[in-house]
């Protein structure tokens, strides 16, 4: 019901997979965020209009045509998948009919590795979409980052894994600040919960 509700009022189209699903050890199958998971999200995370968002494995651009609806900020969608990419796109035009700012919303078609991370780039949200390996290659290119330009960061975690979280909490600077759970859901699966990490000087 919400899928349906919250893509008529944005004017896109998220539902579905693409035909051709790209097969890779490291990259995870699209799959978006649930509208329902995103409003407890940002229900208890709030952001700010001057935040830069930066979604790894964007798909058709739900999470970020979400948030600058909510918030007015300024989100960025990193997507392997050429035809993800393109849905992605022609949702950014649909969505422009219905609403202004569009040029805050942009999508980048590449190896979420490969993507170089912007200095006001500060909110970074991963659900589970590729292996660790890719994960710390990332991690590294943020933290390379922050070297540069000094910054508050922060890491949303959406299903996260075991091998995510080790790493954050061994491995990194990050320090878990909140961990929301999905009521009537993380009772039955202890994944469907996110989790909210701050990168500590």
């Amino acid at each position: 019901m919400k899928e349906h509700y919250y893509d008529k009022l944005f004017n896109i189209k998220t539902k579905g997979y693409p035909k051709d699903v790209h097969k890779s050890l490291h990259y995870h199958r699209y799959e978006p965020t649930p509208y329902s998971a995103l409003e407890v999200l940002f229900h208890h995370y709030k952001l700010k209009s001057s935040d830069y968002i930066v979604d790894f494995g964007s798909g058709k651009g739900r999470l970020n045509f979400y948030i600058h609806y909510l918030f007015h900020a300024h989100v960025l969608g990193v997507e392997l998948d050429e035809s993800l990419f393109q849905d992605a796109i022609e949702n950014r035009k649909s969505y422009a009919r219905k609403h202004n700012g569009i040029d805050h919303i942009h999508f980048v078609c590449c190896l979420a590795e490969e993507y170089h991370i912007k200095p006001l780039e500060n909110r970074f949200y991963f659900f589970n979409p590729f292996s660790i390996q890719v994960f710390r290659n990332i991690l590294n290119n943020i933290l390379r980052s922050v070297e540069d330009a000094v910054r508050d960061v922060e890491i949303v975690l959406y299903y996260p894994s075991e091998d995510y979280i080790y790493f954050l909490e061994n491995q990194t600077a990050f320090e878990m600040i909140m961990e929301i759970k999905l009521p009537h859901v993380y009772e039955h699966n202890p994944n469907e919960r996110f989790l909210i990490y701050r990168l500590e000087y």
